[in-house]
């Protein structure tokens, strides 16, 4: 179960004495991951009210009666279930000190905002997404070896050329664009079943349980909207007129679901605000397969009038899950002028400039984009 994430993790305790924090959404993989890593540590599962009592006593010597100290290693899974992560973490990091420590967690918001204060200076944060194409491949044994072919395309001074298969690349694509990159879809392709209950249970579980939403509809028909957007401009105050919800309630909502890994935002890229358009975000989720989960829809991705979305959404979660992998310090965006003329994503590093035009079918460049910065490198992915 190779993932890209497997060389950075294995070297962490050899260069850091911090922290490992692991996150990610439920079933992307995080516990077998620090468990296939670190095979003799001592795993502790928060979900477990033994153990999640003893954590939250917060007493160092309750700690040291189930830790085994013939394992250099601690996991503790699901930590953000704890009323102070923070609090718990840093305990076991400032008295044990020949403990490498890992927490796992689902939710970012929560364990970033309890334990920010506690833990500056003692932790390092690892994210961990759906499969990529390439692990979602390797997984299902139609190739050997991981790779970055997507973000390398993009990346790539020269236009990619054309590649020869040794597979059907359309049935697999169209699988993926369909039902998704979450791990299950490895043993059991094409779940309708695992999704839908995914999107109904087992995304609200944490959301609910740390009661950081309190109208279960409001987010439930709020993510309805988004998902059948993905890829236009969020307009807040059509949210909330639709929805009946306060802007302010939309937008922590919307922060919610981006820091529980559902969703993510791209912002306007813009050196000339007097001509482009500079406020309006679009929204993508990290996965297809939750998001056609999202509208019930299943249907056979030639017959869908939403194809080109559902590619566009592949492709930009694609390159910001290589991107995080690969640590390049590249930023996201996508651009759009008062003409409308638009970029669907734009890379951004110290001394490059790339745009990404994201078709199903090849198409002519749209040439605004060069002609507004020339020594930008313009790409379509088709």
């Amino acid at each position: 179960m190779q993932r890209h994430l497997d060389e950075s993790l294995k070297k962490h305790f050899l260069d850091y004495k911090q922290i490992l924090i692991l996150l990610g959404s439920r079933q992307v993989g995080k516990t077998t991951i620090a468990k296939k890593i670190f095979k003799n540590a001592t795993y502790l599962l928060v979900d477990n009210e033994p153990v999640k009592k003893i954590l939250e006593s917060y007493d160092i010597e309750s700690y040291k009666s189930f830790i085994n100290f013939n394992s250099k290693t601690l996991i503790i899974d699901e930590i953000h279930l704890l009323s102070n992560p923070g609090r718990a973490a840093k305990i076991l990091y400032d008295q044990l000190e020949n403990i490498n420590l890992i927490i796992t967690g689902s939710s970012s918001f929560h364990i970033k905002n309890k334990t920010s204060e506690s833990l500056a200076g003692r932790k390092i944060d690892y994210n961990i997404y759906p499969l990529t194409f390439s692990e979602f491949l390797v997984q299902k044994n139609i190739e050997k070896n991981l790779n970055y072919n997507i973000l390398e395309n993009i990346l790539s001074k020269s236009d990619p050329k054309d590649k020869l298969y040794l597979f059907d690349m359309e049935t697999v694509l169209n699988s993926v664009l369909i039902y998704g990159q979450y791990p299950q879809n490895i043993n059991n392709p094409n779940d309708k079943k695992y999704l839908i209950n995914f999107v109904d249970s087992l995304i609200f579980k944490d959301i609910l349980e740390l009661k950081l939403i309190e109208d279960k509809k409001l987010a439930s028909n709020l993510l309805k909207i988004l998902a059948s957007q993905i890829g236009n401009l969020i307009n807040y105050s059509e949210l909330s007129s639709r929805l009946g919800a306060d802007i302010r309630t939309i937008k922590r909502y919307i922060e919610i679901f981006e820091q529980s890994f559902i969703i993510f935002r791209l912002y306007p890229y813009s050196k000339n605000k007097r001509n482009e358009i500079s406020k309006a975000e679009k929204i993508y989720f990290y996965d297809n397969g939750i998001r056609n989960a999202i509208l019930l829809n299943f249907s056979d991705f030639n017959l869908r009038e939403d194809k080109g979305a559902l590619f566009e959404n592949f492709i930009v979660s694609e390159t910001k899950k290589q991107l995080s992998y690969t640590n390049k310090n590249f930023n996201c965006y996508y651009w759009r002028n008062k003409q409308k003329s638009e970029i669907d994503l734009v890379l951004e590093s110290s001394n490059e400039l790339i745009g990404v035009e994201i078709k199903c079918k090849k198409r002519f460049l749209n040439k605004a984009f060069i002609n507004k910065y020339p020594n930008a490198n313009l790409k379509m992915i088709t």
